[in-house]
């Protein structure tokens, strides 16, 4: 089961993609021009208001935000982390 934060990620992705009937965990979201560079600010505030933090865009690493699997382990799996 997917947890809420992810599932309003992948809402926001699907959203704005109308042709992408599914959404891999593994797919490259920035490659793929799931999230094109209009949408990356959008998506910035999106995860910013999912977490209740905000992100510094001089500590941004694009990787974070490449792949579901690296947005959620980034953004959503903090307290996991060691």
């Amino acid at each position: 089961m997917k947890s809420e934060p992810m599932q309003a990620v992948r809402e926001f992705i699907l959203g704005r993609n109308p042709k992408l009937e599914q959404l891999a965990d593994d797919l490259d979201l920035i490659d793929s021009r799931a999230i094109n560079s209009l949408a990356f600010v959008e998506f910035i505030f999106l995860i910013e208001e999912l977490t209740g933090e905000s992100i510094d865009p001089e500590e941004l690493d694009l990787d974070d935000f490449r792949t579901l699997h690296a947005v959620e382990a980034r953004f959503f799996k903090q307290e996991a982390a060691l």
